[in-house]
């Protein structure tokens, strides 16, 4: 299997999990929503090619270990729309120009929303793509990473990369595997096991190597209908930790 490394390190990352009313909790890997939006974005994709980024999501298989903890920090966020000068507000966005929005109303008022983040931690990801000779592969993917379309995030607009997202490549039988094969940041925490995550079925059989444990197999909705912008069906991921080499 060939696999290409990531390494996500930023003082601020946003794993989104849904949201509950005015609550935006985070969970602790990165949605496959996420990553389909983050490679898209170095790809150049635009939001309006909801084909392309099905697509990708549909062929996106990846792990995260957790090589760095951190901790996790709420952000109290206020807006009241029915300020005047809501009605033009303009703001920076990935695509490298302005954008402006439509203020709300009067009767909007204020507008309170808390969002939660990981501050100052490390993942290591895996990935590779089902049907490999399609593009984009997995050249593609490591060019774009390097030399992204549009500037990245890690969730959110805020959470900026502190160093650059291309760890390595490399070959493995499996995703876990390449967990173990992968070096550890130099500011991981202490070991000798991480935590991790993998794709797999509730009947699927796991390794049972020494360097693999697994804790829970648990089914998540991070898949997004692109076109109408929204969570949808499921799929199962195995929770557990790996053993990194030496």
């Amino acid at each position: 299997m060939d696999v290409l490394l990531l390494r996500f390190d930023a003082p601020l990352m946003s794993f989104g999990a849904p949201i509950v009313d005015n609550q935006g909790e985070i969970q602790p890997y990165p949605a496959l929503s996420m990553m389909t939006g983050l490679l898209g974005n170095a790809l150049g994709v635009d939001h309006s090619e909801f084909d392309r980024l099905e697509r990708l999501q549909e062929r996106l298989r990846y792990a995260s270990r957790q090589d760095r903890r951190g901790r996790r920090i709420e952000d109290y966020q206020t807006v009241d729309l029915s300020k005047p000068y809501m009605d033009d507000d303009r703001a920076w966005t990935t695509y490298g120009h302005t954008e402006s929005r439509a203020g709300g109303s009067a009767s909007d008022g204020t507008h309170i929303r808390h969002r939660d983040y990981w501050a100052d931690a490390i993942h290591t990801v895996a990935v590779t793509l089902d049907a490999p000779d399609e593009p984009p592969t997995l050249d593609d993917l490591t060019a774009a990473v390097q030399h992204p379309a549009r500037p990245l995030f890690l969730g959110r607009k805020p959470c900026l990369p502190a160093d650059a997202l291309f760890a390595d490549r490399l070959q493995a039988d499996s995703l876990p595997e390449a967990l173990v094969q992968a070096p550890l940041h130099a500011r991981a925490d202490d070991g000798p096991t991480f935590s991790a995550w993998w794709p797999t079925h509730p009947d699927a059989d796991t390794p049972s190597e020494e360097a693999l444990d697994v804790d829970l197999r648990e089914p998540v909705t991070d898949r997004r209908d692109w076109k109408n912008q929204i969570h949808v069906g499921e799929r199962w991921i195995v929770n557990g930790t790996v053993r990194p080499q030496a």
